[in-house]
Formats: C-alpha cells, structure tokens, sequence
C-alpha cells in the first residue's frame, strides 16, 4: 500500500474521497450519496455548488486574487466590511478579516485587550468564558475556552482564564429551576468579575447558541440582557462569539438578534463565506475603536491573507445568494419544520433526552434514562456511534458535547438552508432509523461490555 502524506484528523482512519457536490447532497468517488445534514462543520448554509458564487470567484480572479493588506485595500473587502455593519445590530462596527473562526475570536480578544491598553488601563488583560464553551483551536482562542477535551493536551501552554457555569436549562449546573432561579447563571458572572477584580477583566466572551461544547444549548428569556447589564455595570466588553451562529444560520443574520442584544464585538466565520473560501472577520463597535483611533492608530494583529479580494468577493457573493434567495426566512421556516420532526422522533425513541435549536442550528442529547437525564458512560461512544452508523447511511451529522461535564453524548444537525421539506423527511427518516440501531446497541449494557 503507498504511504500517505496528508495529515487526516484520524491517521488510520479511512476518509472516503468526495469528487462533486450539488445542493444538500455530497457524492465520492464510488458514486455514493451524502445527505450533508451538518452543513461540513455547520459551514455551507447556501448548499454545495451554487453558481452564483463560482461565477464571482472567477470574475474576481480575473481581476486581482490578493493584495497585502498593509499595501493597498480592495473594493471587495471595502464593500464587505461595509455590508457587514449595514447588517449587524446598531449599524456602527468596523471589520478586521481573518481566515478562521479560531483567528477571529483571537483577534477579537486582542483588541478587546488593547482597547483597555490605549485607555491606560494595562490591567485588564483576561477574558471570562462559560465551562460550557469552545472558541477556537489556536492558544489564545483555545485558553478562551472551557472545553476540557480540546484543551487537556496543552493546558501548560494556555492561559488560565476565569469561567463561569453555562445558561444551561436542561441540566442546571446550579440545580436550579427557570424562571424561580431569576437567572442565577447570568449572576455568576457578576460574582467571578467582584471575586477576580473588574480592573483586571478586559471582556466575556459567548456564544448567542452554544454550538460544539454542548449542542444547539438556548439560554433562557433574559439571560443576555443580564449578561450585559452585568458588563456595562463592570466596564467588561462583551464578545460574541457569532462563529457558529452567525449570517443566517438561526433564521436571524445575528444570533444576538434573538436576545436584542447589541454585543462590543463580534467574531464571524464559517457561514460567512459559506465554505467557498477560507474568511472570517471580528467586527468591533465604535465606541471600542475609539480609544485605539486617538491613540496607536493600529490594531496589533493580522495575517497575511487578510482582507484578500478574493475571499471578500467569495463573501460577498454569499451575501447577496442569501438574501436574493431569502434564506434568513427559509432558515426560521425549515427550522421549525425541522425541530418539529425531530421532537416527534424523541417522544418515540426513549434515548433522545433533549431536542433543542433555534432555526436550522438544532441538536440531540442522548441519554440512557429520560426520566433523570442520566449520561451514557464516556466508553460507550454513543455520539461516535450515531455519527458512524449514520456515515455508513449517507447522511452526515456533526458531534457535539453533553452534559455539564462535557462528557456526554449530543449531535448538532444543521443542513444547508437551501433544503427542502421532502429533503429534511429523508433526513429526519435516515436519522431515526441510526438512533434506534444504536439504541439497541448500548441500551442494557453496562460499562465496558460493548465493544
């Protein structure tokens, strides 16, 4: 057998080769069909193959494919960071392009950083998060995050940065009940910032919907108005990590639409180029910038494919296919279609614990007693199993963290937005007949006897 040279996320794990994509549906090389039910990494939200972006791709490459940022700007990129504040909440932030979801989370903690820094105040320098969160796999967007797993390799390396406990309703880690508990985990926050000291916290990061760290996970009425509160109260600067909800994914362009929450700053990636290029962007409100535009007149960050023209026409072009298509409304509609189908299949299948979302970012928790919530134990692998079972299938879902310690077992299903009712009838039919194989797999088993 030839040896291998591309370094695969599992090294002696078979990856089938895919050669094409159309719409919900990836196909390899053997012909085989895949419902892309996961969007990739919850990424292609306008389907694969749409060719209204390949014709940008190509118009934009006969022009000019990359300028250095610190040489010349690009009408692409101009236009983009305009489109973006036109589109956000308050209308007012500036845009720094990155290549990745873990760049711009970065970026944006950087210049939370150095906001505090041209203000004179050089000790507010840590950034609070939740347990429950995963910001990224660079250092510094990784020490932002509270995902044990991803993080126990190189805990020597990372900050130690503050959490607090998640909005996490279906698995209170303050055992309390909404709304009696008048939103204790919104408090938590307020206690770490008065235990650590406000003049030493620059901002808090989190996600509107907690995506991989805990799927799809909804915090309840009021949490983010208090979460701001909190912060304006403190002088933090809040940053919302829009990576995985962001640009139309949950039937709103913004998922702090759904909370009328206006963040600090913001970090956008995956849907914003839809998987067509690599792009992403921190967006920074005014009054964030304002103390670095009388002072330094630089931000300290940057890549050397930053702001290329190419990736801001690819964007661009996305931009414009969502809203011509009208796939912020398609994501509200299928959304409930969706999570409606789902929660018929729950009530039938006794080890869906929890099905949850908002628009067309959905997720299951698995359980192996409803009635308590009990975790399956971490050997059993069942979201590893529902995953495989499911690839083997041709429908792909993406895996996700349950359980207050992470150690449970969840999958996010979020497909394109372009799909059809009849399409997510396949998806759902495919799905519930994975769920219950597994089920009488790991159903009565005890630890270890599964192998």
């Amino acid at each position: 057998m030839e040896r291998e040279h591309l370094i695969k996320p599992v090294l002696d794990h078979y990856y089938p080769t895919i050669e094409y994509g159309k719409g919900v549906f990836l196909y390899d090389d053997q012909g085989k069909a895949y419902l892309d039910a996961s969007s990739g990494a919850v990424t292609v939200s306008i389907g694969h193959g749409a060719q209204e972006i390949i014709d940008a791709m190509l118009e934009q490459a006969n022009k000019v494919s990359f300028v250095y940022r610190s040489q010349f700007t690009s009408e692409p990129a101009e236009k983009l960071a305009k489109k973006l504040s036109d589109l956000a909440p308050g209308h007012d932030y500036w845009a720094f392009f990155v290549n990745s979801g873990s760049e711009a989370t970065e970026t944006a903690m950087k210049v939370a950083i150095q906001h505090w820094q041209e203000k004179g105040r050089l000790g507010k320098n840590r950034v609070i998060s939740r347990r429950m969160s995963y910001h990224g796999i660079t250092m510094g967007a990784l020490s932002m995050s509270g995902h044990v797993l991803r993080r126990r390799r190189f805990i020597p390396l990372l900050e130690d940065f503050p959490v607090v406990v998640p909005p996490y309703c279906y698995r209170c880690p303050l055992n309390k009940t909404y709304p009696e508990c008048k939103l204790a985990c919104a408090d938590d926050l307020d206690t770490a910032i008065k235990r650590i000291g406000a003049e030493h916290i620059a901002a808090f990061i989190a996600e509107p919907i907690i995506g991989a760290a805990g799927g799809a996970v909804v915090p309840p009425e009021g949490y983010y108005k208090k979460i701001k509160e909190i912060c304006e109260r403190h002088e933090i600067l809040f940053i919302a990590d829009e990576v995985m909800t962001g640009i139309a994914r949950t039937g709103a362009m913004f998922g702090m639409e759904h909370f009328d929450v206006e963040p600090d700053l913001m970090a956008l990636g995956k849907g914003m180029s839809a998987g067509y290029t690599p792009m992403a962007a921190a967006l920074v409100k005014d009054h964030v910038m304002e103390p670095i535009l009388q002072g330094s007149k630089s931000i300290m960050s940057g890549h050397t494919y930053s702001a290329n023209p190419q990736s801001a026409a690819v964007s661009l072009a996305v931009l414009d296919y969502i809203d011509k298509h009208q796939l912020v409304l398609a994501a509200e509609e299928k959304g409930s279609y969706l999570l409606a189908r789902l929660r018929q299949m729950a009530e039938q299948i006794e080890m869906i614990g929890d099905v949850r979302g908002i628009g067309l970012l959905l997720a299951m928790e698995f359980v192996s007693d409803r009635s308590n919530k009990l975790t399956f134990p971490p050997g059993l692998g069942v979201t590893s199993r529902v995953i495989e079972r499911a690839f083997q299938k041709g429908l792909l879902v993406y895996p996700a963290a349950g359980g207050v310690d992470g150690a449970g077992d969840a999958i996010i299903v979020a497909p394109p937005l372009t799909i059809t009712e009849e399409e997510i009838d396949l998806l759902v039919s495919m799905l519930e007949e994975t769920v219950r194989e597994v089920m009488q797999e790991v159903t009565g088993y005890e630890w270890g006897e599964i192998g």
